[in-house]
This record gives structure tokens, sequence and C-alpha cells, in this order.
């Protein structure tokens, strides 16, 4: 069984930094594309950010200047890097692994205020 379970979320201020992880279990990590997607209260699901088994990455324009993902393939983590957060960051991250269907994790909520 699949499993993804997201980690780092929290409150932080405008301007600072938050680093999430998605640790991943059930599947062989290293094989399949994985990323992340963002909804913030009132909004549809958005795209952030997603690294391909070759390492590959491709982010949402809106984000490439602030945001970095990695994968360790030997820890099985995808990692979120969000540097000079805004407010309107504040939303909930979940990660997903893409295989023969699409399995997400959980969610993370983080929250950046002014």
């Amino acid at each position: 069984q699949v499993r993804l379970v997201e980690s780092g979320g929290g409150l932080a201020q405008a301007g600072g930094s938050l680093r999430l992880s998605c640790q991943s279990s059930g599947i062989l990590f290293r094989t399949y594309p994985v990323g992340w997607y963002r909804q913030a209260p009132g909004k549809q699901l958005e795209f952030v950010a997603s690294v391909t088994a070759a390492n590959n990455t491709n982010y949402a324009d809106s984000l490439k200047s602030r945001y970095t993902i990695t994968r360790g393939n030997n820890t099985n983590t995808a990692t979120l890097q969000k540097n000079n957060l805004k407010p309107g960051d504040t939303a909930v991250y979940y990660c997903y692994i893409q295989w023969s269907q699409v399995d997400w994790g959980q969610g993370t909520q983080v929250t950046v205020s002014s």
C-alpha cells in the first residue's frame, strides 16, 4: 500500500522560509515522478512543482524563483524548499506520486503571516 506523509508545515513570517518533506513508503520511490500541489482557502488545487525519476524539475511559473523541489531516492523523500514566503503562500500543501495511478498525502498546512 502506497503511503505519503507530509511534514514541515506550520506558521511562518513573510520573508521567511519553510521546508516541506514528503516521506513515501510501499512503492519503489525512485522510479516515479513526485510533486506538490497546494490549495489555498476558497481556491482550487494549484500545481506547485514536480520532479521526475530522472531528476528533471518543473515549477509553476509564479513560484519557480522561490521554491525548490528535490528528491532523495535513498530516503524515499521529496522535499520542497520555500523561500521568501508571502501571505499568498498560505495553503494546504499536498505531495503526490504518479505511478499507475496518483497517490496523495494527507496534506500539511502552511500559514504565512504578514
